[in-house]
């Protein structure tokens, strides 16, 4: 750990809270976590501004309706979350470029957010083929 910041938490233990809330959340609400739905109803939400007729139309948000619900919430919450945790263990920093990034594939900002957007695409087209 960095001695300029401040301590975090146990990933084991972080693994074992996150562990007990998706045990809860299927106990309790009979709701599984997860996040990609969330993407893609607000996506729905979106394209609701421009082509509203569409969206009633399409076979997926007419069994997925685009809305704000629970899980909506959670993804929102997530960030929220993270971002506390950051500001609180005084870990937060923006940074275009990690080190670890920069020593192995250079320091062009575009390369890297191209990249970043290719993984978030393969990550979300997996977890969507998935029914995530």
């Amino acid at each position: 750990m960095d001695t300029q910041r401040g301590k975090s938490w146990n990933p084991y233990a972080a693994g074992a809270l996150s562990g007990l809330v998706s045990i809860g959340s299927v106990y309790f609400a009979d709701k599984y976590l997860g996040a990609s739905t969330t993407f893609v109803r607000t996506a729905g939400i979106i394209e609701q501004q421009f082509a509203p007729d569409r969206v009633k139309t399409m076979e997926y948000f007419i069994k997925e309706k685009p809305i704000v619900d629970w899980q909506t919430l959670f993804v929102a919450g997530i960030f929220l979350g993270a971002l506390f945790a950051a500001l609180m263990f005084n870990d937060f920093k923006k940074q275009a470029i990690p080190p670890m990034w920069e020593k192995r594939f250079g320091s062009s900002v575009t390369k890297r957010a191209l990249f970043a957007f290719l993984g978030g695409a393969v990550a979300m087209f997996g977890a969507r083929l998935a029914d995530g």
